[in-house]
């Protein structure tokens, strides 16, 4: 079952292995939102999308199923959470023409805008699925999984939980009988301790943030030690899929010594120190090695298996002097574990709660979680934070660094600066788009076209591709806007579906149509957002941060300099690149 599993995620769709969140959740600037995957929230290419056709989110189900089913030491909600994502994906690239679910109304949500809110309800259908959690897929939506967080939204996310509450409530009814296996026991609390009635006196509590602070400690150790194997993974997986087998088939073999010798009864007496501490040492060891093998899996079960071993072990030590529940310690070491890998608070605890059904918790799952995070971030970042610089995905902090207090604008904006007539000959712009990887380019009107030059805007690179097949050209330099427009229908401008997108290899241009022009102006964005040169690089980065843009030009101080000195793009606030520039001698990291 395991090679099943393998097959379908490193040879069928590679996007579908490892765990299924780092492609979700973007990076900072726009959130934050793993391996093997694209950015669904933020703009910035990956190199790998995810959404543009069925295959990919039906290999990561039935790879996910595979995992789990093989006893491998994975969760499910990395892939639920991806595969959420990636249909609401394809509804905001207007559907599949492959498999005839297109409709003329998924047209209007062909724009960054609704997309990115299409993506984050799914990301939170995906977590309600998951863990029966509407409520807590709303807050992951805020926490973790949303660019801009606004009323609109929030309304949209808790309609679109709640439909997957009735639909699975729904689902387990029709399944009482047995006819789905596990599927139709239980309802949607997965497990229920509302029997256990939590009394703690002060020594509890100090005890309880004790266990925060372990939890919190373990948590960031389990991040070094995944992002250590990761990084040997990676190296392996390179050598080409033989190796990948090799790696699933020592995993699956490990996991397998380990389950058998490790067998469980359920019965509640079997919960011994020593079984506890076995338990724990094998949960926590295996999720670390597990994790970022080709097959989709999810942290989070791991996570919480391994916790509620810890919290367990560290009840029954404490049998003698609390009267606290061990199964309640158990719910406290998870939350513990969670804290200290994921580093979400708000959403974390009302998942917990939902899990479990018992509010009178929720003081004590906060503490412990807030402790534990507390104690978590002065090792290291989360999880997720260090998936996605390890895909070396452009990672905007909310915050801008202390070093950029020291230098403006114009000391990182890449140069040589390349611009545009407002009517350009069309060889000098094929010729521009072929030396260079830029996505937008400065517009500058000159007379006849104005009384002056000016920046009248900026055309994106994807817009030009369009522009150029429609081959609306002119012998000569004039305006021909109208003729333009009449010629293009507004969706053709829209940004297109995952890996649909015009490349420069498909414009069919003959030679003599490189003398002749095209009129950019029906395309320009004529209202860029513009700074002076001198603007603190630290509040040009949260500007850029705040408004969500992709394109931040400079703009002379004086008039008699050039129109435009350069654009700053999410790649120039990088430390990487800055510290590069002018060789500071600082972490970028602190």
């Amino acid at each position: 079952m395991s090679h099943h599993h393998h097959f379908l995620t490193s040879r069928v769709w590679p996007g579908g292995q490892g765990p299924g969140l780092g492609g979700v959740l973007p990076p900072r600037s726009h959130v934050r939102n793993l391996l093997g995957a694209s950015n669904f929230l933020g703009p910035v290419h990956t190199g790998l999308c995810l959404g543009f056709n069925w295959d990919p989110r039906k290999w990561t189900i039935f790879g996910s199923i595979f995992g789990v089913a093989a006893g491998f030491v994975v969760g499910k909600e990395g892939p639920m959470v991806h595969t959420g994502s990636c249909i609401a994906n394809l509804l905001g690239q207007g559907g599949s023409r492959k498999y005839h679910l297109t409709w003329k109304w998924l047209r209007y949500f062909k724009n960054d805008r609704d997309r990115q809110d299409l993506i984050t309800c799914g990301a939170a259908a995906g977590v309600a699925a998951a863990f029966r959690a509407p409520v807590g897929g709303v807050l992951f939506a805020l926490e973790e999984a949303a660019s801009w967080w606004r009323s609109a939204l929030l309304w949209r996310t808790f309609f679109t939980t709640a439909v997957v509450a009735v639909v699975l409530r729904s689902l387990i009814q029709f399944c009482r009988g047995g006819n789905c296996g596990l599927f139709g026991q239980g309802g949607l609390i997965m497990f229920d301790v509302n029997s256990a009635v939590p009394t703690y006196s002060t020594p509890d509590l100090l005890a309880f943030i004790l266990l925060g602070i372990i939890g919190g400690i373990f948590g960031s150790l389990y991040n070094y030690l995944a992002d250590k194997v990761l990084r040997t993974y990676s190296i392996i997986n390179e050598r080409g899929p033989g190796f990948k087998v090799l790696l699933v088939a020592t995993i699956s073999f490990l996991t397998s010594c380990c389950s058998y010798g490790l067998p469980c009864s359920g019965n509640e007496e079997e919960f011994s120190l020593s079984t506890l501490f076995i338990c724990f040492v094998a949960i926590y060891n295996l999720g670390i090695v597990t994790y970022g093998i080709a097959i989709p899996s999810g942290l989070f079960i791991p996570v919480i298996l391994a916790g509620a071993s810890y919290g367990r072990l560290v009840g029954t030590l404490l049998g003698s002097v609390s009267e606290l529940d061990v199964g309640l310690f158990a719910l406290l070491g998870a939350a513990s574990f969670l804290g200290g890998t994921m580093r979400m608070t708000v959403s974390l605890c009302v998942i917990l709660l939902e899990l479990t059904n018992n509010l009178l918790m929720l003081p004590l799952v906060m503490l412990v979680l807030l402790v534990s995070k507390t104690v978590a971030d002065c090792f290291n970042k989360g999880v997720y934070d260090q998936m996605v610089k390890m895909k070396g995905l452009p990672y905007m902090e909310a915050h801008a660094e202390p070093y950029m207090r020291n230098l403006v604008a114009r000391d990182v904006v890449s140069s040589p600066l390349i611009f545009f007539s407002g009517v350009e000959r069309v060889g000098d712009i094929l010729y521009a788009l072929k030396m260079t990887r830029h996505n937008g380019f400065p517009v500058i009107d000159e007379p006849p076209f104005s009384d002056a030059p000016e920046l009248s805007g900026l055309v994106l690179r994807s817009n030009l591709l369009v522009l150029l097949k429609g081959k609306k050209f002119t012998k000569t330099r004039v305006l021909s806007g109208s003729e333009v427009l009449r010629s293009f229908h507004a969706f053709d401008f829209a940004k297109p579906g995952s890996g649909k997108g015009l490349k420069l290899e498909d414009l069919d241009i003959k030679q003599e149509e490189l003398e002749m022009f095209v009129d950019l102006h029906p395309i320009i964005n004529t209202s860029p957002y513009t700074v002076v040169e001198t603007m603190s690089l630290a509040k040009a980065a949260v500007l850029f941060r705040e408004l969500s843009l992709r394109h931040l030009c400079v703009v002379p101080k004086t008039p008699a300099r050039p129109l435009i000195i350069g654009i700053l793009t999410r790649h120039d606030f990088m430390p990487e690149h800055i510290l590069g520039l002018h060789h500071l001698h600082v972490n970028p990291h602190k």
